[in-house]
């Protein structure tokens, strides 16, 4: 399988503007979409309403990525939050990923075991035995 964790902005990039993806971003999204899931963390959905509220987002993004997690014939699909995502949370240092919600989606990747797809530049530098970024 070629399962992914898109984070927020990588969401919102493939599905709105890809050429905003780096070419190996795009390649693991499209491998992905092609024969594996992508997973959206539901703090992502958190946080990109925040986003819409203060007016840094477009609601139409949104709305499409509301629309594709409750396709059943997409390959994207929301991951809740797990007391395992909460167990390594502390794995991902509060340090070098201040945001809090950058620091869920890093420990979902991490207990989940999935690839994370993210241009974040703190999340990228983390070397955190188990988690990898690609960008």
């Amino acid at each position: 399988m070629n399962d992914v964790l898109a984070d927020s902005h990588a969401i919102v990039w493939f599905l709105a503007d890809p050429s905003r993806l780096s070419p190996a971003a795009l390649a693991a999204l499209t491998a992905a979409q092609n024969s594996g899931r992508i997973w959206v963390a539901t703090i992502t959905f958190v946080e990109l309403t925040y986003l819409v509220e203060k007016g840094k987002l477009d609601p139409r993004v949104l709305s499409e990525l509301w629309t594709v997690i409750q396709d059943p014939t997409e390959p994207v699909e929301a991951l809740p939050l797990t007391l395992d995502d909460a167990a390594v949370l502390d794995q991902i240092p509060r340090g070098t990923v201040p945001d809090m919600p950058d620091r869920i989606i890093s420990a979902t990747a991490l207990a989940q075991k999935l690839p994370l797809i993210s241009a974040d530049s703190k999340i990228r530098s983390l070397t955190v035995p188990g988690l990898t970024v690609i960008w």
